[in-house]
Formats: structure tokens, C-alpha cells, sequence
């Protein structure tokens, strides 16, 4: 077996728009990865009678420039402080584990406002292709500013 890597990921933002609004959209995958990802993936949907409210429940679609499925879960969710982990539930394109959680808090002198933050550990294998786990890295760091920008542009 090959030697694997890790690799951990934080990012956050302001988001404008109020927790609850925030909450509504990211807790459903289906939407979240449509919103971050947009053209770079397709076939987004449920799997093995997967839904937004069933915890957990797996979700899978397929990155485009390579055609890599992306099989991943639901794996907890908590509604009252508004967060939600997911992990990967098969390897692909030479990550071999992944988990991530998203969390939406409030701002406390402004309530029509959010904070966003998105948490993320990747395990690489070794013998992964560089450029193919370089790019769904680069993919990755950019889609926090995608949340943020997706509820800028509902304004």
C-alpha cells in the first residue's frame, strides 16, 4: 500500500445574508455543491435513497474535467448551531479519505450578515497523480468565495 499524505483546509468568509437564509441552501449537498462547483461538475444527485433530511445519506456526482465520481455522505448534521460534516465514502483520483464540515454563525451586531467556515481533511495517497489532486485542491480553495458570492449576487 502506498504511503499517504494529509492535508487539512480552513476557509471562512462574511456571507450577506442572514444565518437561517445561509443554513437553508448549504445544508442541502445537491445545492452546495452546485453553487461551489457550477459547470465542473454534472450528474449531481442522491444515491441509495439518499435526501436532504435522511442523516446519513450519500450523495455522489462527477468532477468534469476528468470525469472522476466523487461518492460522498452526510455524515451528522446539527441544526440549532447550524452545521454539517460530510465525508467520502469510496477513494478517487488518489485521495483516499475526506472530511469536511461546514458551519454558519450568526454575527452578533449584524444580523443580516453570516459567517461562513468550511473545514476539510484530505488524505492523499503517494502514488496519486500531482496534477489531477493539485486540481481539485486549487478547485476546493476557491469555493468558499462561490457561498459568498452566490448570496451577494441574490441581493
Amino acid at each position: 500500500m502506498a504511503n499517504k499524505q494529509k492535508r487539512t483546509m480552513h476557509h471562512s468568509t462574511i456571507v450577506d445574508a442572514d444565518p437561517d437564509t445561509v443554513w437553508s441552501v448549504v445544508r442541502d449537498p445537491m445545492q452546495l455543491v452546485r453553487i461551489v462547483s457550477g459547470d465542473a461538475v454534472k450528474n449531481v444527485g442522491w444515491a441509495e435513497g439518499g435526501s436532504v433530511e435522511r442523516v446519513p445519506s450519500r450523495y455522489d456526482f462527477t468532477l468534469v474535467f476528468n470525469d472522476g465520481l466523487v461518492q460522498q455522505e452526510i455524515a451528522g448534521r446539527n441544526e440549532v448551531k447550524r452545521a454539517s460534516t460530510y465525508r467520502a465514502t469510496a477513494p478517487t483520483m488518489g485521495i483516499h479519505s475526506y472530511a469536511a464540515t461546514i458551519r454558519i454563525r450568526p454575527i452578533t451586531n449584524d444580523p443580516n450578515r453570516s459567517f461562513f467556515e468550511w473545514t476539510r481533511e484530505l488524505g492523499i495517497s503517494d502514488d496519486a497523480e500531482t496534477e489531477v489532486v493539485d486540481a481539485v485542491i486549487a478547485m476546493m480553495e476557491k469555493q468558499t468565495d462561490s457561498v459568498r458570492d452566490h448570496f451577494a449576487a441574490s441581493k
